[in-house]
Order: C-alpha cells, then sequence, then structure tokens
C-alpha cells in the first residue's frame, strides 16, 4: 500500500514528542489530518478559527516547554494564523505551524485556485523565525526536521512550514522513525572576555540585583545559586516564576515600572546583572526606568548587545551555563542587602495594592484560593497590566502565560492551550470583556475538549485599558462601550457552568468553586457593580505638555 507525505507528516510528531495539535481541517491539510485522524497518537483540538488554534498552540508549547503544532490551510487560512504566531515570536515559543499550500503547478503564479495567495510565504517568513517549503516529496522529512529544530533552538520563535496539497499525496518512503530525533546544539558558554569582566564587575558589587527573563526560564537552579551568594531578584514579565515569586529574595514582575519604591531601591544597588531579557520597553516605561550600574547583560543571541539598555558589559552565552560559572567565581555577600529588599518587597507590594481600589484584595484572594500548581493565563486587560503581571505571585517558570505583544484577546485561546498541557491542571485565564468577545466562539473549543480551564472575564462593558489612555493621552473618552451578550445566558448556551461575582466579599467564595469544578467554568466579575478599576501607570500621572 503506497505511502504519502500526508502519513509522513501525521507520524512525524509522535516520533519527535509532540502529542497534542491545534487548528481547523480544510480542503489544503486533509491529507495530513486524514493521516493524523487514522493513527490516534496525537489529540487534535479543533480551534473555531486559526487564530485561536495559534494563540492556543502558543501556549502549549511555554507551558510543555516543547513544541506547540498548528495545521492551517493555505492563504486566508495561514493568514488568519499570523496573530497568533505574531504573539509566539514576541514570546519566543517553539510553535511548528504545518500549513497547505496549493498545487505545486499553481504556486505564486496568481491564478485564482482555491485559497492562492501570491507570496504566502514571504507573510510567513515576515512573523516567524523561519518559514519553509516542502518542493518534492522526499525533501518532507529533512524539511520538518529542520523547522522543528529552528524552532526550539534559542532563542526559540515559531516556524511555519509549507506542504502543497499535491505533494501531500505522493508516495515517499517511509522513515525508520526509531532513529529520527530532533538534535539540538548544545548550548554555548559565556564568553570568556566578558565572563571575566562580569565576574570582577560582581566581586566588587555589595548590592547586585538579577533580572530574570524567558531566556533563563530553564535555568532556575543556577539562578538560586547567586541568590544564596546574596543577589536580590526580579524578572520581566516573560520571565515570570524563574525564582518562585514567593521567596522573599525577589520582587517578581513588580521591577520597578509603575512602582516608585522598587525604583527608588535601584538607587541603592551597585550592579544588575540581567539573563535572558530583552528589558522592553513596554516594561521599562520605553526605556527611561534607570537601572543599577554597572548593567552586565547576558544573552544567548548576540544580536541582544545594545538592541534596548546599552550594557556595560555582556556576555554572549547560555543562560544557565553563565550564571554558573559567576556563581563558582563569588564569595558569600551576607545577608544584609536581602533583607533590605525583603522590606521593600512587603512595603511596595501593599503600596501598589493600594493603588487597586475596590480591587486590592484580589490579587492575595486569587492566590490564596488557586493550587500551587495551577497555570496563570491572562489577557491584555486592566487588571492584568495593573496588578497581574506584577504583584500576583507565580511560582514556577511555566505556570504564567500572557501576550507578551500587549494584544487584547488572545485570552481565552492561550487558556485553552495551557489547559491542554496541564494535562489535568486547572488554569484560571483572566480577560477583558473586550478582549473575550474577540475569540468569543473558543468558548466551545473549551466545552468541547473539556478543558480544565476557568474564564475569568472582567466585564467592565468597554475598552477600560483604552477608557484610561484616552484619559490620559486625549482628555476625552470615545469608541469604547461595548455591547455584549449576558454572560451567564452564553454560559448556559455554551453548556459550562456560569458563575457571577457581584462584589468584593463573593470574590474568594466563587473562585473556590470553580476550582472545585470539573471542566471549564465562566466566572464572570461585574466590574459595573464592584466598581471602576483606577488607572495604573503612567496613565494615572499627569499628562506631560
Amino acid at each position: 500500500m503506497a505511502y504519502t507525505v500526508g502519513e509522513l507528516v501525521a507520524e512525524f510528531l509522535p516520533a519527535v514528542g509532540v502529542d497534542t495539535a491545534f487548528g481547523i481541517v480544510s480542503v489544503h491539510n486533509i491529507p495530513m489530518l486524514d493521516a493524523l485522524s487514522q493513527r490516534n497518537a496525537v489529540r487534535y483540538v479543533m480551534a473555531r478559527g486559526e487564530m485561536g488554534g495559534a494563540h492556543m498552540a502558543d501556549a502549549y508549547a511555554r507551558v510543555a516547554r516543547h513544541l506547540g503544532v498548528l495545521f492551517s490551510s493555505t492563504g486566508p487560512g495561514a493568514a488568519n494564523a499570523v496573530p497568533g504566531l505574531v504573539e509566539a515570536r514576541f514570546a519566543g515559543s517553539p510553535v511548528l505551524h504545518i500549513t497547505g499550500q496549493t498545487a505545486t503547478k499553481f504556486i505564486d503564479r496568481d491564478m485564482g485556485t482555491v485559497h492562492d495567495v501570491p507570496g504566502q510565504t514571504d507573510m510567513l517568513e515576515a512573523v516567524c523565525k523561519r518559514a519553509f517549503r516542502v518542493r518534492a516529496p522526499q525533501e518532507a522529512l529533512p524539511t520538518l526536521m529542520a523547522a522543528a529544530t529552528a524552532a526550539l533552538t534559542p532563542p526559540m520563535g515559531p516556524v511555519s512550514v509549507e506542504v502543497p496539497i499535491d505533494i501531500q499525496r505522493m508516495e515517499v518512503a517511509r522513515p525508520d522513525w526509531a532513529n529520527i530525533a530532533i538534535s539540538l546544539p548544545p548550548p554555548p558558554p559565556p564568553e570568556a572576555q566578558g565572563l571575566a569582566a562580569a565576574i570582577a564587575a560582581l566581586r566588587a558589587a555589595k548590592r547586585p540585583m538579577l533580572w530574570l527573563g524567558n531566556g533563563a526560564k530553564g535555568a532556575r537552579e543556577a539562578a538560586l545559586r547567586l541568590l544564596d551568594l546574596g543577589f536580590g531578584a526580579v524578572n520581566s514579565w516573560n520571565g515570570r516564576g524563574v525564582i518562585a515569586e514567593d521567596d522573599p529574595r525577589t520582587l517578581g514582575g513588580l521591577h520597578g515600572a509603575g512602582a516608585p519604591p522598587v525604583a527608588e531601591f535601584y538607587g541603592s544597588c551597585d550592579a544588575m546583572l540581567v539573563v535572558g531579557s530583552r528589558l522592553r520597553g513596554h516594561e521599562t516605561l520605553d526605556f527611561s526606568l534607570k537601572l543599577p550600574k554597572p548593567l552586565i547583560i547576558v544573552d544567548i543571541d548576540p544580536a541582544a548587545n545594545g538592541r534596548t539598555y546599552q550594557p556595560d558589559i555582556f556576555v554572549q552565552g547560555d543562560a544557565s551555563l553563565t550564571m554558573n560559572a559567576i556563581a563558582d567565581a563569588l564569595e558569600p555577600k551576607g545577608d544584609a542587602f536581602q533583607r533590605d529588599l525583603a522590606a521593600l518587597k512587603s512595603r511596595a507590594v501593599a503600596e501598589f495594592a493600594s493603588t487597586l481600589g475596590p480591587y486590592e484584595s484580589f490579587p492575595a484572594t486569587l492566590r490564596k484560593v488557586m493550587p500551587k500548581d495551577a497555570l496563570w493565563v491572562r489577557d491584555i486587560t486592566i487588571s492584568n497590566s495593573a496588578w497581574g503581571n506584577r504583584i500576583f505571585p507565580v511560582l514556577g517558570p511555566n505556570d504564567a502565560v500572557h501576550p507578551v505583544g500587549a494584544a487584547i484577546g488572545p485570552g481565552l485561546p492561550l487558556g485553552i492551550g495551557a489547559a491542554m498541557a496541564g494535562k489535568g491542571r486547572k488554569a484560571i485565564a483572566m480577560v477583558g470583556d473586550g478582549g473575550f468577545a474577540m475569540n468569543m466562539p473558543e468558548l466551545w473549543t473549551a466545552v468541547q475538549e473539556q478543558a480544565e480551564l476557568i474564564v475569568m472575564v472582567m466585564n467592565d462593558k468597554g475598552y477600560g485599558v483604552i477608557r484610561h489612555i484616552q484619559d490620559y493621552a486625549a482628555g476625552r473618552r470615545f469608541y469604547h462601550d461595548l455591547q455584549g451578550p449576558d454572560l451567564m445566558q452564553l454560559a448556559q448556551l455554551a453548556g459550562l457552568p456560569g458563575l457571577r461575582v457581584s462584589s468584593v466579599a463573593d470574590f474568594g467564595p466563587m473562585l473556590e468553586k470553580a476550582f472545585a469544578t470539573k471542566g471549564p467554568v465562566l466566572l464572570e466579575i461585574d466590574m459595573a457593580t464592584i466598581g471602576e478599576h483606577p488607572p495604573y501607570a503612567p496613565y494615572n500621572q499627569a499628562r506631560k505638555a
């Protein structure tokens, strides 16, 4: 019996450790998905839109720390996936996007065949780390291997592979899957000259801070060695949980932007070691946050040298190898600095919480009720920008997912993808009603898959973040009110439990009920009743002329 490229694609995924994929079946991926359906080795999650499917694959990849796989059709289907691929690129997420393509004799000729978009490869190349096209049956396996390797090689990112429909049906030799494995390059050791300079600077420092980013997520033990030597720590919002944020030696996501006590504290520090972080403008008030000097940046990517902040010292190398090498060369610095940091943390978190108006108790209540191994997923809703990114403690490096690119809308599908990767761990996705509306049909995906997911909708009946930005930037509000469905009726229609929180006192008990419920739950926070959420920095400040 003939063995086809479509069957090869279906068998490739479990051969490299993939057990879940997301997407939509369509005319230009039927041979691949038919083969997938006949093997029962990969769980296929049927998204309601390619954008949602791409976000699901992204979150799956972040939580599983392995390939998140998306199938799409060609042309409009591949284009619909672009927002999710863009977010995966922001997040450094290893997403493998397998898309159809029109038959080879029609590609890029603008002949009007079904779903044909001339320049599809250019479109995907613009938003992905790499984009490949299978041009002959014998190229299918090496192309897939190259794509998976590129996605998983740091700095990680999304990679697309186009498989033309006629090639999917062509015969190919069946690989010996027992001898197929992804081989990643070894982590690069720290560059010697930069490492020596970093060690000298950190030996002299008495109050050094460690800033941990996404690139340090696999380096917890090395980071803890530095904390045991007397360093204090903070992390980027994409580096949450590298150090468990209930540790008094780390400020977690309260890294200074919009937190005056932290920014002031940096003035007492005499070095900052940044590991695997872009120091994004979104998180540093467009680079106006003053960081301690000397500023030492460690990154596996040489392009990180001076990309945002200009370092005093740059070290190219793997996060874990570099931090371990630094720890090997240092003596303990005592615990006086860490005592100061712990006192600052307690004060700064309390001060920040006091700016949240009626929602002051929400972060602590959620952390108390939420299981320690639960997954914390957020949209870019005002509640996340105010407190979800900053003072809600994240305990594990793969436990938190949010739109790094600051888009609204991904929260629900990110929650579904995280729940699929959690393998029974509960996930909670905090979304605004505006962002929820953008991917609302994916609620049915959650129900169909019986995802262990709480969808917590912060419902202020409009674009709350935009209202505050308009107040700050324009002095008036416009185009911000949204008419939406009654969420309890929507829950009933979708076939999942619906719970509503109408007071601060209800929040804890309703959370307990939601976490105790098996399968998906829709939890509405009625902000119109509880009260408007105050603006957060910089939109809570006087506008500069």
